[in-house]
């Protein structure tokens, strides 16, 4: 069924557009999304990826080949440490099909879900980083200054856009 839907030629667009979106929205707002107090990182890739994962019902999306794509230029246009998120990404999408095997997915337990992945992604990242010397921060430092600032920012995209993204996968079907 899905070599026959939209969602063929529409889930890559999406994914190329929000994979560029992260990176846009690094740029535009850094003033305020990276301060010395708090680091902010927006995720929309995963968002997308989750979103996926959660709307595609009876269509055979194979998302964690796109993850895997999409981790790959991830790792190349943004972290520059190849192979990081080339693992997390489809991780991630492997983690959200557990979880929604035992969860109805809806908004609420999207947004647990998403809280989940998001760390998943924040504390692999951290831990590659911090197995390459790419960053001495400590562990505690971590949580306060990154993925707590990480969570919130990533839960109000999550909250803004669902509905928006549930539009789009709809429309593709």
């Amino acid at each position: 069924m899905y070599r026959l839907s939209k969602l063929r030629f529409g889930f890559p667009i999406g994914l190329l557009l929000m994979l560029f979106l992260d990176g846009s929205i690094s740029q535009i707002f850094s003033a305020h999304l990276f301060r010395p107090s708090a680091t902010m990182v927006s995720h929309l890739v995963v968002l997308w990826l989750i979103a996926a994962v959660l709307f595609e019902d009876q269509y055979d999306i194979p998302i964690a080949r796109w993850a895997a794509a999409a981790g790959a230029i991830f790792d190349l246009y943004y972290t520059g440490i190849f192979g990081v998120y080339v693992f997390i990404f489809p991780l991630v999408v492997y983690l959200t099909r557990l979880l929604v095997a035992y969860i109805s997915p809806n908004f609420l337990s999207g947004l647990l879900i998403y809280f989940i992945d998001i760390t998943v992604v924040e504390t692999l990242g951290y831990l590659a980083s911090r197995m390459v010397h790419l960053t001495s921060m400590a562990g505690s430092t971590f949580l306060v200054t990154t993925l707590g600032p990480t969570l919130a920012l990533n839960l109000a995209l999550f909250v803004v856009l669902y509905f928006p993204i549930r539009w789009v996968y709809n429309w593709l079907k």
